[in-house]
């Protein structure tokens, strides 16, 4: 995950590619903090980037599962 994504990417995103994006970001974070333990992190702010990208993707499925936004799905008139 090269760039971090904002909200309004994600709430166009189906469940499932929620779920996918979430365990790359979850994998992505242990990876840095694995580096961080072992002193070769060179970018800590990444550490900071993945935490929000992973608060972002939990916030975007919460507020479908409270039904506060709904996916908008594209419909193929023709």
């Amino acid at each position: 995950m090269a760039k971090s994504l904002t909200a309004g990417e994600l709430r166009v995103e189906d469940q499932d590619t929620l779920v996918q994006k979430l365990k790359e970001a979850k994998e992505e974070l242990f990876n840095l903090r694995f580096q961080s333990a072992t002193g070769q992190l060179e970018s800590h702010g990444r550490l900071r980037a993945v935490r929000r990208e992973i608060a972002r993707i939990y916030t975007v499925m919460r507020e479908r599962e409270l039904g506060i936004i709904t996916v908008e799905k594209e419909s193929s008139d023709g």
